[in-house]
């Protein structure tokens, strides 16, 4: 067992501390941490408690001269750590382990940092866009939000980091934008995003266009049924490429590599209260007019929010944490990811994320394990 892995990726990240009395390398630092979330810990205290009690195991591939770090040290340095130099290193790992999949749907979408807000000194939460690849069930990759802005503004910066060729990009109404989708087109991937009331008229376009003579006639469409959680699911697309539709919305606002749009409605009877919910969406799309891969894109997206910040809320308890000053939620948040994709990529337990945290803790070969994986 050895770091070496980590330092392959990690080892050439700026030091942002100064001067030569430095006792702590930053290798250290960083693995360390690494090991203590993957294995539980939500704070810096907790971090350090878990180097105490694994000193021994963590000395058989770190040089632990000058003991464990406190958790103040901790602190220090992932405060003032670059997150974008960090951020930067998640990404490349996160590429070398990432199968390419052609046509894999690539989910972007936003999500705030709830106790980052600390409205003493009047500062907001963190919103970071993370990147999910659906069939590898991994994060690629997230950007914070920066102050004063919004999710259509790190979009496009996440998004030109990024090699999408092959993949199809879906993103939530805020990311239905011209230079957005010019940007997937331009990288060779497609794209299914939602459009809403944001952007103009465009919906109620589209909606208009669905209820026309020629969508009627000439739209591809496909229904399912499921049952889930007490009550029965009906999905039904529809999903239209006629010429003369696709040119009146391009001449609204042109839509670089628009080839459909997409009708979708959800229906929901709840069996034991007998209630009933309806919901209407529409989208624009790169890809042909196939109502029943459209559909599956669509369902492929909400991904994101089930298997990456669900699990970031419920496994890793991230809206709970307290960590807020400078780089330091920003680099916490990589970390919670870069833990969350080991512990997702090893599958010889048929167990939850919480449950292969606590075997991590209780097992220094299963940590072993997840670590020889990087």
């Amino acid at each position: 067992m050895s770091a070496s892995n980590i330092d392959t990726y990690f080892g050439d990240l700026p030091d942002p501390r100064d001067g030569d009395n430095i006792s702590h390398p930053l290798i250290n630092i960083i693995t360390i941490t690494l090991c203590a979330v993957i294995c539980g810990a939500d704070s810096w205290v907790d971090v350090e408690m878990f180097g105490q009690a694994k000193q021994s195991w963590l000395s058989q591939f770190l040089d632990l001269r000058h003991g464990i770090p406190s958790h103040d040290t901790i602190g220090r340095f992932f405060r003032c750590l670059d997150p974008d130099e960090f951020a930067a290193r998640f990404r490349e790992w996160a590429s070398h382990i990432c199968e390419r999949i052609a046509g894999e749907v690539v989910a972007v979408d936003g999500k705030q940092l709830r106790r980052s807000k600390d409205g003493a000194l009047g500062k907001a939460g963190i919103y970071m866009v993370n990147v999910w690849a659906t069939e590898n069930g991994l994060s690629l990759a997230q950007q914070k939000v920066e102050n004063h802005s919004n999710e259509i503004t790190a979009i496009p910066e996440l998004l030109r980091l990024l090699d999408m060729e092959g993949q199809i990009i879906t993103i939530d109404a805020i990311g239905c934008q011209t230079d957005i989708v010019e940007l997937i087109t331009a990288q060779q991937a497609d794209y299914v995003i939602a459009a809403k009331d944001n952007q103009g008229t465009l919906r109620a376009d589209i909606e208009a266009a669905f209820e026309t003579e020629v969508a009627q006639q000439t739209a591809d469409s496909h229904r399912m049924i499921g049952k889930a959680h007490g009550r029965v699911e009906i999905r039904e697309c529809w999903a239209t490429d006629a010429p003369d539709i696709i040119a009146y919305i391009n001449d609204y606002k042109t839509w670089d590599g628009l080839q459909s749009i997409v009708k979708l409605r959800s229906e929901r009877h709840f069996s034991q209260t007998g209630r009933v919910e309806q919901n209407t969406r529409y989208f624009i799309s790169s890809l042909p007019a196939n109502a029943k891969h459209l559909l599956a894109t669509v369902r492929a997206h909400w991904q994101v929010e089930n298997s990456l910040h669900w699990v970031l809320d419920m496994a890793f308890r991230e809206d709970e944490s307290r960590v807020r000053k400078d780089h330091a939620p920003e680099n916490l948040a990589a970390i919670r990811q870069f833990a969350l994709n080991l512990l997702k990529r090893e599958t010889s337990l048929k167990v939850g994320i919480s449950a292969k945290r606590k075997r991590a803790g209780w097992d220094d070969t299963y940590l072993a394990q997840l670590l020889c994986s990087i």
